[in-house]
């Protein structure tokens, strides 16, 4: 299944960022770059690959991305694919607690090993042509490969947030917040299909439970992360992303808690804090708002609501205590 990459323009902003040594000693003195290196004007990517501070970007998939413009920009056209976590970055998919220490490439040489030189981690393992896409003039692997790369390969979590995101690439309408179950599954239909014609590859027994798992409308790797927490808690499988409306109300929640009668959300802050969340409204605004919300849906339905944070996520045990200040708990 064709799955259309999305925006390149943030891989294009990456790109544009990177400065070169040979263009900063155009510029001024090679003592001046060493002295803006140790004062943390520049940042080093990569061999003799540079960006301003800020420039590189604060969060670990901007960082990441940097340094795959700087590994890329010394390739040849013809090089190997970017692939597993990196090939995650280009998709635009998160990396939910991993830090990755290499730039990954996939090159078919001597199947299976992998080889570490000067930040770059070479998976010597085959990627066909149909298996290869561009984004931002980058070769990487396709969302299908990336999965299939990334749910053998990263800790349980990681890799979880990742499929979730990939299916929610896959499925979910931003403009009318309807999630095509119909794509959603053939698209899982044929990532188990690669995943069983990869029976005894490492890891393929964790990337067959991940796509078991997967749902697409997690709308965050914090929602993910809460869907894998309940799920080690006893809970049922949630609804996600829940419609409740009247004539004169419309309002989604995260989770359905069904088996506990409950409602959960999830609240990262930049829903308070950051402007992409809370458009023109001002953080005051948000909260009144969230708390007529709550008033209606607690009304309507008959439910507690219970907000948790991403402190909460840290085991099954703190997000279990923090169900069970509100009553909430699962009922087997």
């Amino acid at each position: 299944m064709d799955v259309v990459p999305p925006s390149s323009d943030r891989v294009w902003d990456a790109r544009a960022a990177i400065l070169t040594r040979e263009r900063l000693e155009r510029e001024s003195a090679a003592a001046t770059i060493a002295a803006q290196h140790a004062d943390g004007e520049l940042i080093r990517l990569h061999s003799g690959r540079y960006a301003r501070t800020g420039d590189a970007g604060g969060f670990v998939e901007d960082r990441h991305l940097r340094t795959i413009a700087a590994v890329h920009s010394r390739r040849q056209a013809s090089a190997a694919p970017f692939s597993h976590a990196s090939a995650a970055v280009l998709w635009g998919l998160p990396l939910f607690r991993h830090v990755p220490q290499a730039v990954h490439v996939s090159d078919a040489r001597h199947n299976g090993v992998v080889r570490h030189a000067r930040g770059v981690a070479r998976h010597e393992v085959s990627v066909p042509d149909d298996d290869i896409v561009v984004i931002g003039g980058i070769p990487c692997t396709s969302l299908e490969r990336t999965v299939f790369d990334v749910a053998r390969t990263l800790p349980l979590a990681s890799a979880v947030a990742v499929a979730d995101a990939a299916l929610r690439l896959v499925a979910w309408d931003p403009e009318d917040r309807v999630y095509d179950q119909g794509a959603a599954s053939t698209w899982a239909t044929a990532m188990e299909e690669r995943i069983a014609r990869a029976r005894g590859a490492r890891g393929i027994r964790q990337a067959r439970w991940i796509m078991a798992f997967a749902d697409g409308r997690a709308q965050l790797p914090g929602e993910s992360m809460s869907r894998l927490l309940l799920h080690d808690l006893g809970f049922a499988t949630p609804r996600l992303q829940v419609r409740l409306a009247d004539s004169s109300h419309l309002y989604f929640v995260d989770f359905g808690l069904d088996d506990a009668k409950a409602w959960g959300e999830f609240d990262g802050e930049g829903k308070y804090t950051d402007a992409q969340f809370r458009g023109e409204r001002t953080p005051w605004e948000v909260v009144r708002a969230e708390k007529e919300r709550e008033d209606w849906i607690r009304a309507t339905t008959h439910r507690p609501l219970v907000r948790w944070g991403m402190q909460h996520l840290a085991s099954s045990v703190t997000l279990g205590r923090r169900l069970a200040e509100f009553g909430i708990r699962p009922p087997r």
